[in-house]
């Protein structure tokens, strides 16, 4: 128990410093293209560092165990336990993390266009992939036709996203560092180049660090003895959301609300489309208990945030409502055991 405990520590500082590596030079890279903070943080940020949670669920549907229900339970449970995650306690954290300095009546205020259009196809995507849990597995047809709807919709969002980016950079929301490159420190020069290096040396890392994480904390679940559906859905989503956690509270408490919100809801539409689509074909994707009341408090997080926003942006105190919602979901789920 101890070595697993250590290996959780570990893991946990290398994700925490390969956070700053990949957010410092995503910064330099979107102010480099001259891209939107929106382009940064949904799109960049969002695909970069949902990998990790991107891999869990491909891993056990495509190479897991010999045992097909337990890989198909790990494949579903991971693929709608990350949306859940980001709508709720994520959002919390990075609340949490400014509460201090800027009060509970107190305003963060991500660019209102790109929070809009992220929440908006989420909600759309997210609900065509719970409807596709009541379509027969037999009704091939329907269910790749629904899966068809995400990947489209995804690929929409994306040109979208990229044709708001030049207007924009114009109205003052272009991307901006915040320091220095860490690499440029040690004497390298500053340059496109090398900041696609420590942009992939981040990556990496954060990809290296959260997999370890994953793989502790799936030793100390299978200690205490929770099911593979309830592991996927609750404890894997907490290792493999820690790259978007830590990267959003460092940019949130660095004022940075577009590209920290962005990284989340980015992820967030990112996941709730492509992967439900494969979910939908290569899993029995059915509407069990802890499954559906997950689907349902993940589509109320969101809902939440999409109609609290005000022009001045949304109250903290109403988003530690998306905290409470992730609190009432374990009990819910964790009583039904």
């Amino acid at each position: 128990m101890a070595s697993l405990v250590f290996e959780l520590v570990v893991m946990l500082v290398i994700i925490l410093l390969a956070s700053e590596l990949f957010t410092n030079a995503l910064e330099h890279l979107g102010a480099t293209l001259r891209i939107s903070e929106g382009v940064t943080g949904s799109l960049f940020a969002a695909v970069g560092t949902a990998l990790p949670e991107t891999i869990v669920p491909l891993l056990a549907i495509f190479a897991g165990t010999t045992n097909r229900q337990l890989n198909e339970e790990v494949g579903v449970g991971a693929i709608l336990g990350a949306p859940l995650m980001l709508s709720t306690l994520s959002t919390c954290l990075m609340v949490i993390a400014v509460l201090r300095s800027r009060g509970a009546s107190g305003f963060v205020n991500p660019e209102r266009s790109g929070f809009l259009r992220d929440l908006d196809f989420f909600l759309f995507a997210f609900v065509v992939a719970a409807a596709a849990m009541f379509v027969p597995e037999e009704a091939r047809y329907v269910r790749a036709g629904l899966s068809a709807i995400l990947v489209t919709t995804y690929f929409v969002y994306i040109l979208l996203t990229l044709r708001a980016s030049e207007k924009l950079v114009e109205g003052g929301h272009g991307t901006r560092a915040h320091e220095k490159m860490f690499l440029s420190r040690i004497g390298l020069p500053e340059n496109v180049f090398t900041t696609l290096i420590q942009l992939a040396v981040g990556l990496a890392l954060l990809i290296f660090g959260a997999t370890g994480f994953i793989n502790g904390v799936e030793g100390v679940s299978e200690l205490v003895g929770i099911s593979a559906l309830l592991l996927s859905l609750l404890i894997i989503p907490i290792a493999t959301e820690l790259p978007e956690k830590v990267n959003s509270i460092l940019w949130i408490r660095r004022g940075k609300d577009t590209l920290a919100f962005g990284n989340i809801t980015g992820a967030m539409v990112f996941q709730g489309t492509l992967l439900p689509a494969i979910g939908i074909m290569l899993t029995p994707w059915q509407p069990r208990r802890e499954v559906l009341s997950g689907v349902i408090v993940t589509l109320l997080a969101a809902a939440w945030l999409r109609f609290n926003v005000r022009s001045k942006g949304l109250q903290l105190r109403m988003l530690l409502v998306n905290g409470l919602l992730y609190v009432a979901y374990l009990g819910w789920t964790l009583a039904g055991r």
